[in-house]
């Protein structure tokens, strides 16, 4: 194995995959509801090591990826959102969408530009990780936001410390945490009780069953990649499979994601394969490449190859729940 540049996103756009059956619905319906919280106490969290303060609910919010759009939207966040970015990364689900129909795009296929970040005035910025504030890219960073006015709040899962040890439970310390900054702690409230009774309901359909031996891989342009650690890994624990690469190994020390050759694949012989993909065409590249190369390894053999939306397996998503939930079914599809 050798690693992978651990500053590139895996894929550069997803787009719908409602028709091949991979996106799940995010289970809660947007909440509107402002009312819950009476703001009338700073509230302070902790992010990455940093501590924000609020002394008010902020006005001017930017989500920096569909996922963080789409959860602030859950939370009825809506009328203060004045840009979201990367919007050629996924799709909305159907019932945010048609609430951000009228939210400024600041970028399509990566983070946008610092003149175009700072041009629409931010007072909070929400990202899935801290490769959103990469100054070097062109991006505005943490520092430069905040002598703009701007606080900056990055996923839990996606703090750079926490990036290999990420959790699928992180998303409920978003939750909790961005109800509280924008003083809805009751539509959070909800939302969070809503995520752990789907993840609890994978954990009682999967009970006592045995757990598949699984390589989650995602492929591309003649490259493959395993993936040992970070939510990705978490996710197919929760979902019931026994990942085939250690999160433990050297490869997965500093990053996630480590490139492989094919014989690894072939040496492990996983009972399932998942894979990340990033829209329609990318599924069919991929099963195609796994059909060819790995015939005899038994996850093909036996048809068990499992495709999910990579835009689920971003940090501080609600995708993360229905990655859980399309694995866990491929896995145990007589149980969950």
């Amino acid at each position: 194995m050798r690693f992978v540049n651990p500053g590139a996103h895996f894929g550069a756009a997803a787009a719908v995959l409602g028709a091949a059956g991979l996106l799940t619905a995010c289970g809660a319906g947007v909440d509107t509801d402002r009312a819950d919280g009476d703001g009338s106490r700073p509230v302070t969290v902790d992010d990455c090591g940093r501590e924000l303060t609020f002394t008010s609910a902020p006005q001017r919010v930017v989500g920096l990826m569909p996922t963080q759009t789409d959860l602030l939207l859950r939370l009825g966040a809506g009328d203060r959102l004045v840009g979201q970015a990367q919007t050629g990364v996924s799709d909305l689900p159907a019932d945010t969408a048609r609430q951000a129909t009228d939210i400024p795009v600041l970028s399509v296929d990566a983070p946008p530009a610092r003149e175009d970040l700072l041009e629409v005035e931010p007072d909070f910025v929400v990202a899935p990780t801290s490769y959103e504030f990469t100054a070097a890219q062109g991006f505005a960073d943490i520092g430069q936001l905040d002598r703009s006015g701007a606080q900056a709040y990055i996923a839990a899962g996606g703090c750079a410390e926490r990036r290999n040890s990420a959790k699928v439970t992180d998303v409920l310390t978003d939750i909790d945490n961005l109800g509280a900054i924008m003083r809805v702690p009751d539509t959070a409230d909800r939302l969070a009780a809503d995520t752990r009774e789907r993840l609890r309901a994978v954990d009682t359909a999967i009970e006592g069953r045995p757990r598949p031996s699984v390589a989650q891989v995602y492929a591309e342009a003649g490259t493959l990649t395993a993936i040992g650690a970070g939510v990705e890994a978490d996710i197919i624990e929760r979902a019931g499979g026994a990942n085939v690469f250690d999160a433990s190994s050297p490869e997965f020390a500093d990053f996630f994601a480590a490139e492989i050759n094919p014989e690894e694949i072939i040496a492990r012989a996983p009972d399932v394969i998942v894979f990340g993909v990033t829209d329609g065409e990318h599924e069919k590249r991929t099963r195609d490449y796994l059909r060819r190369t790995f015939p005899d390894v038994p996850a093909v053999r036996d048809g068990r190859l499992i495709a999910v939306a990579e835009s689920d397996l971003h940090p501080g998503t609600l995708g993360n729940v229905g990655a859980v939930e399309t694995i866990a079914h491929g896995l145990h599809p007589e149980g969950a």
